[in-house]
């Protein structure tokens, strides 16, 4: 009689689980076999699924990085004086069975506040966040087309797209299932109609006068819509959201 082989654990797990093949640029998967891919690929620091199709953009310029950061300072300057709203840079956000992204910073409501999206068992965002931010320099045909589609089609209710080699930012509002874009005020500030107080003086960051961007958000906190706003938020309320910041 044969004894029976006994096999290391590495080595039962090499053959029993054998390894997953890489993640490449354009396969179709499904998100369940993106994220397995995905997971065992440490190297690997940003891979999408849009659409089914894997798409893993080229390494971040130094250009793209700047623009990122100055995004995220923005955005945290207003969480930080508005509870129940959290910021976030590169998170894996989950919008349905086909798209699982990771767009360059977003804002959202918690759950708490009734927020549309949530934090997953996983770690993942899961759903919408109210208000996405793409930083388009290589991507920015994708951004501005198959992006935005994806975004509006999931109610991602505000889409900011920084288009770095034109000098150009965009923001549009989630209206009657369409984008629309928002304009600048005559003093050059854009005003999220999701989030009020969230002032972006868009030409001012364009041209890296952050002492500029920096007094329009100050004023959009000290509004008075933005402290209704987190009186709403307080009571786990945060109703009329694009009423109040469209009165301002």
């Amino acid at each position: 009689m044969v004894a029976a082989t006994i096999r290391p654990a590495a080595i039962r797990q090499a053959v029993d689980k054998p390894h997953l093949p890489r993640l490449v640029n354009g396969d179709h998967l499904t998100r369940a076999e993106f994220e397995r891919r995905y997971a065992a690929m440490a190297d690997v620091k940003k891979a999408e699924l849009i659409e089914g199709m894997v798409i893993m953009p080229s390494p971040v310029s130094n250009a793209h990085s700047q623009a990122n950061s100055l995004v995220v300072w923005w955005l945290v300057g207003y969480s930080m004086a508005t509870p129940g709203v959290e910021a976030g840079e590169n998170a894996t956000v989950r919008l349905d069975l086909d798209n699982e992204v990771q767009p360059d910073a977003h804002l959202r409501l918690l759950e708490s506040v009734r927020g549309a999206s949530h934090v997953g068992a996983a770690g993942y965002i899961d759903g919408a966040p109210e208000l996405i931010v793409e930083i388009a320099i290589s991507s920015a045909s994708y951004d501005y087309h198959v992006k935005r589609r994806i975004y509006r089609r999931n109610g991602v209710r505000e889409y900011v797209i920084w288009r770095v080699e034109d000098g150009a930012i965009e923001w549009f509002t989630l209206e009657n299932g369409d984008y629309l874009a928002l304009a600048a005020d005559t003093a050059g500030v854009i005003r999220s109609r999701v989030f009020p107080g969230l002032w972006l003086a868009a030409d001012a960051l364009l041209a890296g006068d952050l002492t500029a961007v920096l007094a329009a958000l100050q004023a959009g906190l000290a509004s008075p819509e933005h402290a209704d706003f987190v009186v709403r938020l307080s009571a786990g309320n945060p109703t009329s959201l694009s009423q109040t910041a469209a009165d301002g």
